[in-house]
C-alpha cells in the first residue's frame, strides 16, 4: 500500500498537511530506519477493531494528557501558596507532558499503518509504567501526590500496552520479514 493512499484516508486538512510536513522532512526515515516504509495491508487498518483500538489509545492519550497538565497546575498552584517543590518535581511534570507528545505522534503514524510507529509505541507502553513506578517507589523524591500521579499514569500506559498487545493489534501488525 502505498504512501499516497494513506494520506487520502485522513479526513481533516490538519492532518493532511501534518502529514505531507513529516514525509517531506522524512521523519519516518530518521525514527523508523530500516522499516520506515513498512506499511500495514489496508484492510487490516480499516478492520473496526483496528479502528476502535485506535480509538481507545487516542482517549488513553488524551487521559495521560490531562494527568500530566494536571501535575504541573498542582505545582504551580502549590508555589504560589508558598510551598517548595524540588527541582525533581518540575523536572517530571515536564518530562511526562514531553513523553505524552511523543506518544501522540507514535499514535498517529501507526494508525496510518507505520509498523516502526506501532513497535515504538509497543515498547515505550512497556517501559515507561516500569520506571515510572520504580522511581515513584523511591522514598522522599516526590510529594505524595506526584506518586499518586506517577501511578495513574502508569495504569494509563499499562491500558494502551494491551490495547496494542492485542491478538488483533498484534496480528495487524505483523512483523516485517528481514531483507
Amino acid at each position: 500500500m502505498g504512501h499516497d493512499v494513506l494520506v487520502t484516508q485522513q479526513n481533516d486538512g490538519l492532518g493532511v498537511l501534518a502529514d505531507r510536513v513529516w514525509c517531506r522532512l522524512r521523519l519516518d526515515r530518521l525514527a523508523g530506519g530500516r522499516q520506515a516504509g513498512y506499511v500495514i495491508r489496508e484492510d487490516m487498518l480499516e478492520h473496526p477493531d483496528t479502528v476502535r483500538s485506535f480509538r481507545w489509545i487516542r482517549w488513553l492519550l488524551v487521559a495521560e494528557t490531562v494527568v500530566g497538565l494536571t501535575a504541573i497546575v498542582v505545582a504551580v498552584l502549590l508555589t504560589r501558596a508558598g510551598e517548595s517543590l524540588s527541582w525533581a518535581v518540575w523536572f517530571r511534570s515536564t518530562v511526562v507532558l514531553l513523553i505524552t507528545l511523543t506518544l501522540y505522534v507514535f499514535a498517529w503514524r501507526a494508525q496510518l499503518g507505520y509498523y516502526w510507529a506501532y513497535q515504538r509505541l509497543r515498547l515505550f507502553s512497556r517501559i515507561f509504567p516500569i520506571v515510572t513506578l520504580i522511581v515513584a517507589a523511591i522514598p522522599g523524591l516526590y510529594p505524595f501526590w506526584m506518586v499518586i500521579e506517577q501511578i495513574l499514569f502508569s495504569v494509563l500506559m499499562v491500558g494502551i500496552g494491551d490495547v496494542l498487545t492485542s491478538d488483533h493489534m498484534r496480528a495487524t501488525f505483523p512483523k516485517p520479514a528481514r531483507r
